[in-house]
């Protein structure tokens, strides 16, 4: 079926079963590659502040979505505390195998910005987690830390 044809019934659609070989190359973009930067080589987080409409920004944006007000050199620190906004217990790997012990995954929203991190939850029984727990951040050691988001191990629970 060429492109400009128009299927006038939906039982004519079809599917083809196979697999599209794709190479791509992931970027972080300025914003995200300061943001993991300042983690690898400080252990803390930062986001941008838009001085136009007050958004804050975590993970931090160069731009702000809503009034297009540039952000980006606007940074400041962020605590590594948070609340959990969302959670979910895995009992399954990514390969869809059994875990004989489950983890959490967990949205982490951080004190006073907009957005959040997606992360593991650690040193907590899943059934004692809940939404509204405060955590903050466990990083690697220094020596371990390679500037991504995974050099933070997993949020635990905070007082």
């Amino acid at each position: 079926m060429a492109l400009i044809e128009r299927l006038q019934k939906n039982i004519d659609a079809g599917n083809r079963r196979g697999e599209i070989p794709m190479n791509y190359v992931y970027t972080a973009g300025r914003a995200l590659d300061e943001f993991f930067k300042t983690i690898r080589d400080k252990g803390e987080f930062i986001r941008a502040k838009c001085t136009n409409c007050n958004l804050v920004y975590l993970p931090p944006r160069i731009y702000c979505e809503r009034c297009f007000s540039k952000t980006e050199e606007k940074y400041v620190n962020v605590p590594n505390k948070g609340i959990i906004h969302t959670f979910t217990v895995c009992h399954e790997t990514y390969q869809e195998e059994h875990k004989d012990t489950p983890s959490i995954v967990a949205l982490i929203k951080m004190e006073n910005s907009s957005g959040g991190l997606l992360h593991w939850i650690g040193e907590v029984e899943p059934e004692k987690c809940y939404i509204g727990m405060p955590v903050q951040a466990v990083f690697k050691p220094k020596k371990d830390r390679e500037g991504g988001i995974l050099d933070i191990k997993y949020f635990k629970p905070s007082t």
